[in-house]
């Protein structure tokens, strides 16, 4: 059977507080009853300490312990004037052993004869304050009261002008014996036991509305959850808390707002492919049925309006190639060690005469040395073309195109710079996407699609290079590409 789990939270609160409050329970009635034995053994180290004081005056009364010797009565005595107005509970205890023996008519009993007649006593006499209490004269030889092992009674020497004359011991009482306090901590129990089985009532009220209010945030983030694997990507949740509950709501968000924009972009990048495959299809369509009807005659001029658009649909359907390639990672990478220098001299020859014939002043800027890469030269061309291909279609006649290469710690730097028109600074860090072009400057009239700069973007990064297009001091866009020299790739 499934279970909620709301109700596993439940019942996990509930458990633990059920073994605190039981634990607690069982430690508090193991400690009312030693508490309350060592509180009745305290209060009889003080009735010792009065014994002690009257056996005292006793002896200096009498001069010796014969008096105790020859009248074994006396002992009793002695032991109630230490209890009558002083000892409250213990005195009724003790008061109850009297009346006792009164009703028996055995006045006559003394602890001493008790105590030699121990098999029988009764039990609860035993644990009595006379019966544990034992007077000892200066050699440690029992005067009165009932002998017995003293390694763990309290002794208190008796003096007499300031000589030993003896010693009054008493045996800690082992266990609780009378019907007071006996009630007193079964009482005490029973309203530990009453207050355990509340707390645990009151507990089990609370952990219920609490793994409620708990679960509520994880039950919220699962519906918001599943909406969006059901496509539903404006989908989002409030970020209630701090915590991880917090975090895991603002990750989803995150991812969320991932999905819509890919989704978009997705969606975007299927218009524009479908569009841009359109344009040079209806173009041929238009030249082969003018064609055709007659309308247009067949000649040179316009079979080279046939071959332009095939070459631009050729183009397009090749660069789309290269990007769907380098998205699954079977791009072919052919690495070897080569000079950069010589890559891009290579590169510039072929494009001296284009900008000299659109009035477009190149200035190439490349040291003296040699600049060490492992690439493809193959990849590394086709990255340097593109680039040039692009300032080319979008500088303005009677502009420049400045190419430099430098060093900047362990990377190649090669920069190029074109004049006007420029790119908005809104548009110069999405001029990689694929597909996009700025309008205003960059329109399909010139032949571009909008996938050359994205698949520059994917050759240098290939290379564990970065690219990064930036506004140019003269007017137009700036794009650094930084690439490890040999010796720094991995």
């Amino acid at each position: 059977m499934k279970i909620k789990i709301k109700y596993r939270l439940f019942c996990a609160i509930l458990a633990a507080t059920g073994v605190v409050v039981i634990s607690m329970f069982l430690i508090m009635q193991w400690s009312v009853g030693r508490g309350f034995l060592a509180y009745v053994n305290t209060m009889e180290k003080d009735r010792l300490q009065r014994l002690a004081h009257v056996l005292e005056r006793s002896y200096d009364s009498n001069g010796s312990w014969e008096f105790l010797r020859g009248n074994p009565e006396m002992w009793p005595e002695l032991l109630a004037s230490t209890r009558e107005g002083r000892e409250g509970r213990e005195g009724r205890e003790s008061g109850e052993t009297e009346n006792v023996q009164r009703r028996m008519g055995r006045r006559d009993m003394t602890f001493s004869n008790l105590s030699g007649q121990g098999r029988h006593m009764p039990q609860r006499f035993a644990y009595r304050f006379e019966a544990r209490v034992v007077l000892l004269d200066a050699n440690k030889s029992p005067i009165a009261g009932t002998p017995g092992n003293l390694d763990s009674a309290q002794v208190r020497k008796l003096t007499s002008g300031g000589d030993l004359i003896g010693y009054v011991a008493l045996r800690p009482r082992q266990r609780l014996t009378d019907t007071y306090q006996l009630l007193f901590v079964k009482q005490q129990k029973l309203t530990m036991g009453l207050v355990a089985v509340i707390m645990l009532l009151v507990s089990a009220a609370l952990s219920l509305p609490l793994s409620n209010r708990l679960v509520e945030p994880i039950k919220r983030l699962a519906a918001s959850m599943h909406r969006l694997a059901s496509g539903e990507f404006g989908t989002r949740v409030p970020v209630w808390s701090q915590d991880e509950l917090g975090q895991l709501a603002r990750d989803f968000n995150t991812l969320a707002l991932a999905l819509e924009n890919n989704e978009r972009a997705r969606r975007r990048y299927l218009a524009d492919i479908s569009h841009e495959l359109r344009t040079p299809l209806s173009i041929l369509r238009g030249e082969i049925e003018a064609l055709q009807d007659g309308v247009r005659p067949m000649g040179p001029e316009s079979m080279r309006s046939l071959h332009a658009e095939v070459m631009h649909l050729n183009r397009l359907v090749e660069d789309l190639y290269q990007i769907s390639m380098s998205d699954i990672g079977a791009l072919n990478y052919r690495k070897e060690m080569m000079d950069l220098t010589e890559l891009l001299e290579d590169a510039l020859d072929p494009f001296a005469q284009e900008f000299k014939n659109k009035g477009v002043a190149l200035f190439p800027g490349l040291p003296d040395g040699e600049f060490p890469v492992f690439a493809d030269p193959v990849r590394l061309n086709q990255l340097f073309t593109n680039l040039l291909e692009n300032s080319l279609k979008y500088t303005d006649a009677g502009g420049e195109l400045s190419v430099r290469l430098t060093r900047r710690d362990a990377f190649a730097v090669i920069e190029f710079a074109d004049s006007a028109p420029g790119v908005p600074p809104d548009d110069l860090e999405r001029l990689f996407e694929r597909l996009y072009r700025v309008e205003s400057s960059r329109n399909r009239s010139l032949g571009g699609a909008g996938l050359g700069l994205a698949i520059c973007k994917n050759i240098v990064e290939a290379h564990e290079g970065t690219i990064a297009a930036l506004p140019s001091p003269t007017g137009g866009i700036l794009v650094r590409v930084e690439l490890p020299l040999a010796g720094n790739v991995t």
